[in-house]
């Protein structure tokens, strides 16, 4: 059963997060690893790496190891895990503690396992998973616990995952490894096509976070960019106005949208009735883009709430799952390495 010996982790594509029962959270850091290509040397981890992505040397790379919510490169992303956890156990006096995970809903039995495996090469004693729309439904002060519909949807850096969540469990489930880094990668090729000019990838996340829209009347004004001129190679500025990069996410919206609303085709009526009357509820750092509550809204004909904390919503879900022990039937548990 969940108890003090515990520490959670939201294993993002784009930010990790990792919290103790006593403490909550204590950790939030980009995804992100620099190493030495000659040598293989980690150089930095986290918000360190974050800062050299695009300026750094020849020699030195700058990656995200999880790739789509999933691990991407499994000794990078022992390394990161290492990392975060080193640090858990030392604000928390943790010999070998027992970690609760967050997964994505489509994961395959490949990745469950690549993804248990890591965490026991850092030398944790036990593993447990939990779907992440499932912690987000829990960190939102959902009724999961009760028999009423409920819908979440986590919109993270590698997947939107959607669950109608009842009764202690998750009824119908939809997942997408399409999110956040798609729509930073939907304005960099607009910018390319229509301007000529190449951006680096922090660069179209700033533009998604300072003028990006998902809905005409929240569109915010203009912005100057700086990259490179892909005709002459050098510096380039431009201005670039909000309707613009909402024009050019719309692609990447729209995906998201259908795999919002074909969990409710399947949904059973009473469930539909419940989600009716509650709405839905986004979590995730893609719920903070300007007017995707609205735009959701207007396509699913029913109320959409933005969790009040959505970056940090599916690990005060495990939070909550590590310090009340009516959440640990959700909790899938491995006490043994995967051979």
């Amino acid at each position: 059963m969940p108890n003090s010996n515990y520490v959670g982790i939201d294993l993002g594509t784009a930010n990790t997060l990792v919290a103790t029962p006593q403490k909550g959270i204590i950790i939030n850091e980009p995804s992100y690893v620099a190493y030495d290509n000659r040598t293989e040397e980690i150089i930095a981890i986290g918000s360190e790496a974050k800062k050299l992505v695009g300026k750094t040397a020849q020699n030195i790379s700058v990656v995200r190891p999880l790739r789509d919510g999933v691990i991407g490169d499994f000794e990078l992303t022992l390394a990161m895990l290492n990392y975060f956890v080193r640090q858990a156990i030392n604000k928390s006096m943790f010999v070998r503690p027992k970690v609760i995970v967050c997964i994505p809903c489509g994961v395959t039995q490949v990745e469950h396992s690549a993804l248990e495996n890591a965490l026991f090469e850092v030398g944790v004693s036990s593993v447990a998973l939990v779907e992440e729309p499932v912690a987000a439904a829990i960190g939102a002060n959902l009724s999961f616990k009760q028999p009423v519909g409920n819908m979440v949807v986590d919109i993270g850096g590698g997947t939107t995952e959607v669950a109608v969540v009842t009764a202690g469990g998750v009824a119908v489930s939809n997942s997408i490894r399409v999110a956040g880094d798609e729509l930073n990668e939907a304005i960099s090729e607009y910018i390319k096509t229509k301007f000529n000019v190449e951006i680096g990838e922090i660069t179209a996340e700033d533009i998604k976070k300072e003028i990006g829209s998902a809905h005409k009347s929240t569109d915010v004004g203009m912005l100057e960019v700086r990259g490179r001129n892909l005709i002459t190679g050098l510096p380039a500025v431009f201005n670039i106005y909000s309707g613009e990069v909402r024009n050019a996410m719309l692609p990447v919206l729209n995906q998201i949208i259908d795999v919002i609303k074909a969990p409710l085709e399947v949904t059973p009526p009473e469930l539909c009735g419940d989600i009716y009357m509650s709405g839905i509820t986004l979590t995730g750092g893609g719920a903070m883009l300007a007017g995707i509550s609205r735009l959701v809204g207007e396509k699913t004909h029913l109320k959409v709430y933005v969790a009040k904390r959505p970056l940090e919503c599916v690990l005060e879900g495990i939070i909550k799952i590590m310090t009340k022990d009516v959440y640990s039937s959700v909790l899938k548990v491995s006490n043994h390495k995967k051979q």
